[in-house]
């Protein structure tokens, strides 16, 4: 009896001195991958924003700019962000609890975000121009690891839409454009790496940003419609944004609600992780 009480002890010692060690594992691979991602963009901050830049826009995205900026505000190079909030993973299943952190980069398109749950944690990314999610359970296992041509360009598309976060990346520039769709929707295009990605961009009466939708790869999948709705905007480091997100997956048989986030902390400008 006492030798199985010994034993059961040690098992119990080596596994939680391997998820221990999985941990630190994991907390040295996205601290190196934060740094990779702020290595590679320059900052664009002594860049301004003045209301002459609305010239012949698309007047709901002259009432959103208007709204959401004020003049001379600095254009965003960084940015790093705290949510929290629920998320499923897959479409048939239960909502499940995720607290996040999330850091971009606007001058060279980038970013990489961490989802912690109970069970797992997954990284999203797109640095390098190259997309990657990885799912590691306990922190130990990888159960998945996904990249390619269709991820490369569906985290693009994910940092394009979260620029909603850090809105001077939406100021028109030669790889962004606007174009008018009628009196509250307008198409943004943005070029870049050979790609042309787009969304129908929907904005109230105020001016805000409500609802962002494109067509996305899903997962390893065809091409669905893939849509961002965005409300309770709040005014932090001087800009309003939204703090509610609400993702989902809009299919033939209806509207599939995937993440369910709330931001509780945006800075700016900080190329460091929090």
């Amino acid at each position: 009896m006492k030798n199985l009480m010994i034993i059961s002890l040690t098992i119990v010692g080596l596994l939680l001195l391997i998820l221990i060690i999985g941990k630190i594992n994991l907390a040295i691979k996205f601290d190196r991958e934060v740094k990779e991602l702020f290595a590679q963009s320059k900052s664009i901050s002594n860049q301004t924003f003045h209301k002459s830049q609305l010239n012949g826009l698309p007047e709901p995205v002259q009432r959103y700019f208007n709204h959401i900026l004020k003049e001379g505000q600095p254009y965003i190079s960084y940015a790093r962000i705290k949510h929290d909030g629920q998320f499923k993973t897959d479409l048939a299943k239960g909502w499940i609890n995720i607290t996040g952190e999330q850091y971009a980069t606007t001058e060279k398109p980038g970013f990489i975000w961490k989802g912690t749950t109970s069970m797992f944690v997954a990284r999203d990314m797109y640095i390098s121009d190259k997309g990657r999610l990885i799912a590691t359970l306990f922190s130990v296992y990888n159960v998945a690891d996904a990249k390619g041509e269709k991820y490369n360009e569906g985290e693009h598309l994910r940092w394009l839409g979260e620029s909603v976060l850090y809105p001077t990346n939406f100021l028109p520039t030669e790889r962004l454009q606007w174009t008018p769709i009628d009196k509250n929707t307008a198409k943004l295009i943005f070029n870049y790496n050979g790609l042309s990605l787009s969304f129908k961009i929907t904005f109230n009466d105020i001016g805000e940003i409500t609802e962002m939708e494109t067509k996305r790869y899903m997962g390893d999948k065809g091409l669905e419609t893939w849509v961002i709705k965005a409300t309770n905007y709040k005014e932090l480091n001087n800009i309003l944004i939204p703090t509610a997100f609400d993702v989902l997956w809009r299919l033939d048989k209806g509207d599939f609600s995937y993440a369910k986030f709330n931001i509780t902390e945006v800075e700016y400008d900080k190329p460091e992780k929090f």
